[in-house]
Formats: C-alpha cells, sequence, structure tokens
C-alpha cells in the first residue's frame, strides 16, 4: 500500500527506528498510532509529528510483557482503523551466553517474539476483515545468522522470522500481507558501548536510523515478503541459509572480539 492509504500501528514507537519510521510515515501521507511504555514520551513525540500536520500521530500505551495490556492495544488499533501493523519494539541481549541473566532471557523472548505474536493473533480478525492490511515484523539479520555474543537475541529473532514465514504461507493471498524486514545493526541506543566496541572489533558496519526506515517505508509500498539490508550481510544470510557449516570457521574473530569487550547485561530498550 501506498502512504497516503496507510493507518500504522507502530509499536516501539519512541525507540530510534520506531521514531524514524513515524517521521518517515507522516511524511509520505499516513497517520501513524505510536506505541510504547512511556506516555510523555508518546506524547511528546505525537506532538511533534502533529505539528506538521494536524491529525496525522496519536498514541496508546502498551505493556508487551502483559496480555491484557496487548489486548486493550488491539482493540484500540482497531476502533481507530489500523491497517498496518510494524512490530518495530525490541529487547536487546548481548554477551557470553552463560552471562546473560535468566531473567534478561525471559524478557528477551517476551518482548522480540511472543508480543508480537499476541499482538498479530489479536488483532487478524479486524486485519482480515479489511480489503487489504499488512503486518511487518522488523526482525534482525541475527534472524537468520547466529552470531556468537548474540544467542539470546538470535533465538528470539529466529523466531520471529519463523512466525512470519509461517504466518504468511497459512494466510496465502489473501486480503493479510505478512513481511519480514531483518536491519544489520543500527546506529541507535539499543546497542550499548559493548556492542559498539565488538562491531568495531569485528569490522561491523552500523547503519543510520534513516537508512532503515526508508527500507521499510519501501517494503511496505511494494509488498516484497521479506528484505534483509547490507552487505556482507545479505550473502552471509544466503550462504547460511544454504551451507551453514561454512561460515562456522569464519566467526573465530568475532568469538575472540566477544571475549575481549562484551560487558555487562544491558538495560531493556526499544529499538
Amino acid at each position: 500500500m501506498k502512504g497516503a492509504d496507510l493507518r500504522v500501528l507502530l509499536t516501539g514507537g519512541t525507540g530510534g527506528i520506531g521514531q524514524a519510521t513515524a517521521a518517515e510515515l507522516v511524511a509520505r501521507g499516513a497517520r501513524v498510532m505510536l506505541a510504547g511504555r512511556s506516555p510523555a514520551r508518546l506524547s511528546s513525540q505525537a506532538r511533534v509529528l502533529n505539528a506538521g500536520r494536524e491529525g496525522a500521530a496519536t498514541w496508546h500505551e502498551v505493556e508487551l510483557g502483559t496480555p491484557a495490556s496487548i489486548d486493550k492495544l488491539a482493540g484500540a488499533a482497531a476502533a481507530w482503523g489500523c491497517n498496518v501493523v510494524v512490530h518495530a519494539a525490541g529487547a536487546p541481549a548481548f554477551g557470553p551466553a552463560g552471562a546473560v541473566p535468566a531473567q534478561q532471557l525471559q524478557e528477551v523472548i517476551t518482548t522480540n517474539l511472543l508480543a508480537p505474536m499476541t499482538l498479530t493473533h489479536a488483532l487478524l480478525p479486524h486485519l482480515q476483515g479489511l480489503p487489504r492490511a499488512q503486518v511487518l515484523f522488523v526482525g534482525s539479520v541475527l534472524g537468520a545468522i547466529g552470531l556468537p555474543g548474540f544467542s539470546a537475541y538470535c533465538a528470539s529473532k529466529f523466531g520471529l522470522r519463523g512466525y512470519a514465514q509461517a504466518l504468511r504461507r497459512e494466510l496465502g493471498p489473501g486480503a493479510v500481507r505478512v513481511q519480514y524486514l531483518g536491519p544489520r545493526s543500527t546506529r541507535t541506543d539499543f546497542n550499548d558501548t559493548a556492542v559498539e566496541a565488538y562491531n568495531r572489533a569485528t569490522g561491523t558496519a552500523m547503519d543510520e536510523v534513516r537508512q532503515v526506515a526508508r527500507a521499510l517505508l519501501q517494503l511496505l509500498e511494494d509488498e516484497t515478503p521479506e528484505r534483509f539490508l547490507g552487505f556482507p550481510e545479505k550473502l552471509a544470510v544466503r550462504l547460511n541459509g544454504a551451507v551453514p557449516g561454512w561460515l562456522d570457521r569464519a566467526f573465530a574473530g568475532h568469538r575472540r572480539a566477544l571475549h575481549a569487550t562484551a560487558g555487562s547485561a544491558p538495560l531493556m530498550k526499544e529499538q
């Protein structure tokens, strides 16, 4: 669908990717419902968006770890008339697998996988009743490549990609299009100093949030099922899918960098 036709429920609306995406959506004529945990940040962001075009943005507080809160968000979004859901909320986890606290493992799986599944489930009846609708999951290239230091995060994004793929095949060529966007590392507060040091040590490139937001908008407009961002990441996704064993030795440097740079586990943040 094109910009002016989009009424987008955007989770993680106050995160780095979320803010850039909301701005791009409004600039292209879309209307946006921002969803996140901070009413103060949500209302402030909506005011900025509405200053450029009155009525362009609204917001709704949600706690993605609480099914009842997700149900309230789904009800509000359906009543508002959303025809697109963009799951951009996310939680990080970086460090040696044995050093990531058990509570953080649960939070990452809940935020990155269970919450988007639950919200999609709640909104499907509404979306399937529309002439045209889209559900876009903001995943990661780490939803297709297992990387040292990101075991929990990879697990959540592998699961998200699998859910998106299965749901797309289940719904078929009906009214609801299901899509997955896999950005590579992006410059936001989502990454703490340990991740930035790891990226420098391994030569990992980082994209700006506006690049990711524009790619997201392009994906909504061309309705491609799945797209990954960056090179050589896109090549690595293909190789890992075809011959995963070939890449095992390629990450020896990443293993060394992990133990040299990993610090304490980061706090929960939106992407």
